[in-house]
């Protein structure tokens, strides 16, 4: 688990504001000039054409998706044989996924951490990695240089949804209360994917305390589609125990972007290609996907 048990409440006094002072081991989280999550600007993207296409191993897992009190996530089976890995892009070494995050709004205006021209998506998915050929294990490399890659998966709302999106919110029913969990089977994490091979990385930290500096995103460059009614499912899950009856909704469990600090935001999108230019794709176009108002179900 990448945040305390119990991170709950993101409004109010233990809210991402008062990270940094309720516990000193959380000072990043205030003082930290690599936070996470940004806005993404796309006028302000740096065209990189070193950034290769990303891997991601397509083999199915099991696991168990909980809710924390804090998050709904799927935990992956650790004792599979066939970890997933992701390498290929900026990645220099091999990231062993490990679990993911899914953070969604109360309303359908917010809900990702991410945002794109300050326009924020209902929900986001995040895809939590480990640097496997350095460390032994996650809690070894959220605390190191290059130890940590998150694939970020914007959901916009449509009628239809990514059919393995379905696998994880087919369970929510089972996991309303902080602490349930149930077991789910067969997983393909490459075809929660969405179909684009073009992406925006950047360095910076977990999105829940310590708030560790130790991250490299990728945003990946087209959304995928969630429904209403899976939308109306999360926002069922509730913070706490069925004992005293949940206390609180857990949506709105994001944090709000952070400063960039002159950090660069990298794409492997050209776009300055022009349409009469052989090599021309529309999808490269950033009128296409970096509109965020126009990602828009086809």
């Amino acid at each position: 688990m990448t945040g305390p048990a119990g991170l709950g409440r993101y409004i109010g006094r233990k809210g991402p504001a008062f990270w940094g002072l309720i516990n000193p081991e959380w000072s990043l989280c205030n003082k930290g000039r690599r936070q996470s999550p940004v806005n993404l600007d796309p006028e302000k993207l740096l065209y990189d054409p070193n950034l290769t296409e990303l891997h991601v191993d397509r083999q199915r897992v099991d696991g168990m998706i909980c809710n924390t009190g804090h998050s709904v996530m799927f935990y992956l089976e650790n004792g599979t044989k066939n970890h997933i890995n992701i390498t290929g892009g900026p990645l220099s070494y091999k990231y062993q996924v490990y679990e993911i995050h899914i953070h969604y709004g109360q309303q359908d205006e917010m809900g990702s951490e991410h945002s794109i021209n300050g326009y924020s998506f209902p929900a986001e998915l995040q895809i939590f990695s480990f640097n496997s050929q350095l460390f032994a294990n996650y809690s070894d490399a959220v605390q190191r240089s290059h130890g940590i890659v998150v694939l970020s998966l914007l959901l916009q709302l449509g009628d239809l949804s990514n059919p393995e999106l379905r696998i994880l919110t087919d369970h929510l029913d089972m996991i309303k209360y902080s602490g349930d969990e149930v077991p789910v089977k067969r997983l393909s994490v490459a075809d929660l994917l969405p179909a684009t091979h073009y992406y925006m990385t950047y360095d910076g930290s977990t999105t829940v305390p310590a708030c560790h500096e130790t991250v490299t995103w990728l945003i990946l460059n087209k959304p995928i589609y969630i429904t209403k009614q899976q939308l109306y499912s999360l926002r069922g899950l509730m913070q706490g125990s069925k004992k005293n009856q949940g206390i609180a909704p857990l949506g709105n469990n994001f944090r709000p972007p952070q400063p960039l600090h002159n950090r660069l935001v990298r794409t492997n999108i050209d776009f300055n290609l022009r349409k009469d230019d052989e090599k021309y794709c529309p999808s490269m176009h950033k009128d296409v996907y970096y509109k965020a108002n126009d990602w828009k179900p086809h």
